[in-house]
């Protein structure tokens, strides 16, 4: 699945995929997104119905396609009703510009409030949330974990690396390297203590050669006894 936004490279990005999709569309799965300001003007940002038709339809152009497998919503927004919302979305997939509708950077209870209304109105449900998880962020386990396992509704995970902290270059007592993102971006991201990064760090290391010395004796069990012994 490729996943894009119009704010990347100010849509940018959606027309490259686009480019790269020729040809290939029947084999590829869409994922994008919009919520967050993308112009000037007062209704290019949000999740109104104007802006939602209007934005969708400016995708479908620069991405060269017909239809979005999976749009979301970039962010929650406040300012307007859930059932304007829905009832956009549902618009979209009935005339078959959208198929799957989901959200990223919301809250339990924003979720919980979107489902309840679709539920009573029959307007299409979430089916994806993109969120932040990785080995030094795992807020997502304490409350929307639980609520899309209930609910059925699939993590489609971003940095996974910890906005590239667990790439293996950044160790305890050495430099950020300088072709990092971090030097540029580190605010912009998830924060993480140093010392909770280290810690996860030292134990990746240690992970590969406490599993390497124990296949080692597991095979040397198995010789000796004359068992079938298979690494774990």
């Amino acid at each position: 699945m490729f996943d894009t936004a119009d704010v990347y490279s100010a849509g940018e990005s959606e027309r490259i995929l686009g480019e790269a999709m020729k040809g290939k569309r029947d084999r590829s799965l869409v994922s994008t997104k919009a919520t967050f300001r993308s112009g000037e003007g007062i209704n290019d940002v949000g999740s109104s119905r104007q802006h939602l038709l209007a934005t969708v339809d400016a995708q479908l152009k620069r991405l060269q396609t017909d239809y979005i497998d999976l749009f979301q919503l970039h962010a929650y927004d406040a300012m307007t009703p859930p059932e304007e919302v829905l009832s956009t979305l549902d618009t979209l997939v009935r005339a078959g510009k959208i198929r799957y509708v989901g959200v990223s950077n919301f809250s339990g209870w924003h979720l919980m409030k979107a489902l309840s209304v679709a539920d009573k109105y029959g307007y299409p449900r979430y089916v994806a949330n993109q969120t932040y998880y990785s080995l030094i962020g795992r807020e997502y386990e304490w409350e929307l974990m639980p609520l899309g396992l209930k609910e059925g509704i699939g993590a489609v995970v971003w940095s996974p690396l910890g906005w590239g902290r667990l790439t293996g270059k950044i160790r305890r007592g050495t430099c950020i390297p300088k072709e990092s993102r971090l030097h540029g971006s580190a605010e912009d991201g998830p924060q993480v203590d140093d010392e909770y990064l280290f810690k996860v760090v030292d134990a990746l290391t240690r992970w590969p050669r406490r599993r390497a010395r124990r296949s080692r004796r597991l095979r040397s069990t198995g010789c000796c006894s004359g068992r079938q012994c298979q690494p774990s």
